[in-house]
């Protein structure tokens, strides 16, 4: 019997990818870049109205929406710091300038600007929100669910406060609450792709084909996502269906090709239900060649020249596995196997091996 490939779940594919916590993730406070010389026609038009309106907080705030838009970061804080200090009382102002804190993870600061908005406008939903992220981040769950209960109070129909009580739920294990609370929010907002992924993925979590419904429902809002390509290719990879898995991971090796985690399912299939060690080695390669620390690639396509008994290779890529996970027991083992069938192992004194 062969040893058995590992294939990391869909919790590890944020974790190899980004070693990011599980929490929702950060989306930049705009999203439209411009054309450049659009971008340049109204950063000189905004630049010659503050010379004949030095201290206007508006405009300030205006270019630091156009800089925000065009993914200079540093000219938006800036700007939008300029705009607090000569408007301090404008709550809106305040949750700008807290989302740009957010997207550069400057965590406190961001939540001292939401508070201060919420000082100036107490009804002010966003901020609210705002801020039961950040204790979702921080983990005080129940502060994190006063807050998302405070503003739906306020408006009942907001998605996003459904959603972040929704994850408050699957983190602390109720998962049926959980699941209710991203049902309403998809039910206000049908365009809520996050928590169409996150009902997929607490339905797979329990085995259920209504799964496949929801990763269906976050494609048609967006169908080059390589999360959501993904997840749908794990799930249908689990429940047998490795030719419509194989294209859920050529449509992300195509759209994103920076992607490893793509390669690395191919690889899987191809050696642990396809029988093809030569497919298998091509994709764990893949892989590695996106992601050169990817110490389950390697320890993976040690496996399959493994079964092909080209041992010299297979046992290179368990040392390299080693080298970059020094407790990964599964590559030491490799390596006693191999040693039994009469590979002579010599082992590395420290640092990685070479590529």
């Amino acid at each position: 019997m062969h040893p058995r490939i590992l294939l990391p779940g869909l919790a590890a594919l944020t974790f190899v990818l980004s070693g990011c916590p599980s929490t929702p993730q950060q989306e930049p406070p705009s999203a439209t870049t411009q054309p450049a010389d659009s971008f340049l026609i109204r950063l000189a038009d905004i630049g010659e109205r503050l010379t004949k309106a030095p201290n206007d907080a508006s405009l300030y705030a205006e270019r630091s929406d156009l800089f925000m838009a065009n993914d200079s970061m540093m000219p938006a804080m800036n700007d939008m710091v300029r705009a607090v200090s000569l408007d301090s009382s404008n709550a809106g102002y305040r949750v700008k300038l807290g989302d740009l804190f957010w997207f550069s993870r400057t965590v406190d600061q961001a939540q001292y600007q939401f508070e201060k908005a919420l000082q100036y406008d107490p009804q002010n939903t966003t901020a609210m929100l705002k801020l039961a992220e950040i204790q979702l981040v921080l983990r005080q769950y129940q502060r994190c669910l006063d807050l998302s209960n405070q503003a739906l109070r306020i408006d009942s129909r907001l998605a996003k406060g459904y959603f972040i009580k929704g994850w408050v739920h699957k983190e602390t294990g109720d998962t049926a609450t959980a699941i209710s609370s991203y049902h309403t929010a998809v039910e206000m907002d049908p365009q809520y792709y996050d928590a169409f992924i996150q009902l997929g993925l607490l339905h797979q979590a329990k085995g259920d084909p209504l799964a496949q419904d929801f990763y269906d429902s976050a494609l048609r809002i967006r169908p080059n996502s390589s999360e959501a390509l993904y997840n749908m290719g794990m799930y249908l990879q689990e429940n047998g269906q490795d030719s419509a898995a194989l294209a859920c991971y050529a449509r992300i090796a195509q759209n994103d090709p920076s992607h490893p985690m793509a390669h690395f399912n191919t690889g899987f299939i191809h050696l642990e239900h396809l029988d093809d060690p030569h497919g298998a080695i091509a994709g764990f390669t893949r892989a590695i060649e996106r992601l050169p620390n990817y110490h389950q690639a390697y320890f993976n396509r040690g496996l399959a020249y493994e079964r092909l008994d080209v041992l010299d290779s297979a046992g290179m890529d368990f040392q390299r596995a080693l080298a970059l996970a020094p407790d990964y027991n599964e590559a030491a083992y490799g390596l006693e196997r191999l040693a039994s069938k009469g590979l002579r192992i010599n082992r590395p004194r420290g640092g990685a091996p070479a590529q």
